[in-house]
């Protein structure tokens, strides 16, 4: 195909214009000065990225990230500048100014260095002699705090853990901070301690939370202290976490004494015994039943469930109360959660029959007692069958006492004790009652009758005199009189040569006034004797 005429005038301009060119001594198609060539295209710059984002940085870390800078042009670019905006970047590269041939390259660093949490924008500006002079690389960042680990519960306290028994406590980690973290270990120290529930290697995002168990499992009874140890990449890395706990021995529940025997113990009667229960253990015991098996037996004061702690002591009692006689054989048993759950407390005892008690006399007759006097009569009571113990007497009239013996008494069968009855009326009159001595016989109370008759004291005055000297006297007169110097009655006469007399008929509180006289044979009596005077109690 033929090119117009005009066209090829036009080349053959351009090639003898290049012929100009090429004798002024010029190549690769630039000026001497640097500047864009007179003829081909121009250079540019092109970056790569066009926009720098550098993500999430933590506080006081730093991230970098390379820009090219391209021309893409068709003749070099000489840069000759560079500017950097924004909080926390910063930009390196080449010594400037700088140029860069065709289709050459070069490489910036922009840096970003947060000093704050927060979010960061800036630009980077490369000034140059291409045709777009100012090329803007957009950057963005994020400042983020540093990963902040802890631990909650910040402390782990076991309390009293039992010997061959295992605690658990969940700990749980959680990053706090604004950027993650990574665990690299978890260790414990201190005798008992362990950690489950955790595969490390793990990171921990920022805000994110992981649960595991730490468990303690005392070797012996004794305190125990450790660290619950946390290995990261936080700064204030490893966290520690105290542990204690304290392994007891368990609990042992003793009796003391270790069995009961009740003897011999009459049927229809009890006989009761205390047994002590004893925690010798190092933890608390529990309780949970106790009962008494065997004919007879019983127990009272022990109500579970009951706790005992270290050391501490229960007592309560067993009782026997035989229904036949013979012997009998239970046991008390104690059920708790000691490490010996089944306490077993043996127990023996025997039932006899009901022994006898019998009085002798089974009454007792004081008879007449003056008033303010007493009388005292003897007794006994006397034990059949059995041996018979006399706890007390009841007498149900104060008018009689008893003495010589001392209850409560025990007597043995075929044997008796003495006492003494007395009896002390307060006035005249029949007086009774009855001794009621109760006992453990199969006939108590055992009854003796008591009686007497109280008496008014009686008095009389004795009455004498000097005989009559004459010898003709064949008796005495005696008279009585209520008055000093008469009247007087005459109350009684004796024979000579008496010369005394008694007068009983009296009445107690009167005063009474006596004389005498004489009597011959012939029946002459004589004048009345001085007067005697006799004051009746």
């Amino acid at each position: 195909m033929k090119r117009p005429k005009a066209v090829w005038q036009a080349l053959l301009a351009v090639l003898a214009l290049a012929s100009m060119l090429g004798c002024q001594g010029l190549s690769s198609g630039k000026s001497q000065n640097g500047n864009q060539p007179t003829g081909g295209q121009a250079g540019r710059l092109t970056a790569s990225p066009t926009n720098v984002a550098l993500g999430s940085v933590t506080v006081g870390a730093n991230q970098t990230q390379p820009v090219t800078v391209t021309n893409s042009g068709g003749s070099g670019v000489t840069i000759t500048a560079t500017t950097i905006t924004g909080t926390g970047f910063s930009a390196t590269g080449p010594k400037l100014p700088v140029s860069i041939a065709a289709g050459q390259s070069k490489t910036f660093n922009v840096t970003y260095a947060p000093q704050v949490p927060g979010q960061s924008s800036g630009n980077l500006a490369i000034i140059s002699n291409a045709t777009n002079s100012t090329l803007n690389v957009a950057l963005s960042a994020t400042g983020v705090a540093d990963g902040a680990l802890s631990a909650s519960p910040s402390s782990l306290n076991f309390g009293s853990v039992l010997v061959g028994k295992k605690q658990t406590i969940a700990e749980t980690l959680k990053n706090s901070g604004g950027s993650s973290v990574t665990i690299t270990a978890v260790t414990t120290t201190g005798s008992g301690f362990s950690v489950s529930g955790l595969s490390v290697p793990f990171t921990l995002n920022a805000g994110q939370s992981a649960s595991f168990s730490v468990s303690f499992a005392p070797p012996s009874a004794r305190s125990s202290n450790g660290t619950l140890s946390i290995t990261s990449s936080d700064s204030d890395s490893p966290l520690a976490v105290p542990l204690n706990g304290m392994g007891v021995s368990p609990g042992a529940l003793t009796a003391n004494p270790t069995s009961l025997e009740f003897g011999s113990v009459q049927v229809g009667n009890n006989q009761t015994l205390m047994d002590t229960l004893t925690n010798t253990g190092g933890s608390n015991v529990t309780i949970s039943s106790a009962y008494a098996s065997g004919t007879g037996f019983s127990i009272s004061g022990l109500d579970p469930p009951l706790t005992l702690t270290p050391g501490q002591q229960f007592t309560f009692s067993v009782i026997f109360t035989p229904p036949s006689a013979g012997g009998f054989n239970g046991t008390v048993y104690v059920i708790s959660d000691a490490s010996d759950p089944n306490l077993s407390i043996p127990l023996t005892g025997t039932g006899t029959a009901a022994g006898q008690l019998a009085v002798s006399p089974t009454s007792l007759n004081f008879g007449n007692v003056t008033v303010g006097q007493n009388a005292q009569l003897g007794g006994k009571l006397t034990a059949s069958g059995t041996s018979v113990t006399v706890s007390w007497v009841n007498i149900s009239n104060s008018q009689f006492t008893i003495s010589g013996i001392t209850f409560p008494v025990q007597i043995p069968a075929g044997q008796d004790v003495t006492f003494t009855m007395t009896f002390t009326p307060q006035a005249a009159g029949d007086a009774s009652g009855t001794a009621s001595f109760a006992s453990n016989a199969s006939n108590s109370p055992t009854v003796e009758s008591l009686s007497g008759d109280g008496v008014n004291p009686q008095h009389s005055v004795d009455l004498s005199w000097t005989a009559s000297n004459s010898p003709d006297i064949s008796s005495y007169n005696v008279y009585r009189g209520t008055v000093s110097g008469g009247p007087y009655s005459k109350i009684g006469s004796v024979q000579s040569p008496t010369t005394a007399y008694t007068d009983s008929n009296v009445t107690n509180g009167q005063t009474y006034y006596y004389v005498t006289t004489a009597v011959n044979s012939s029946n002459q009596e004589s004048s009345n004797s001085n007067q005697a005077k006799a004051v009746i109690p």
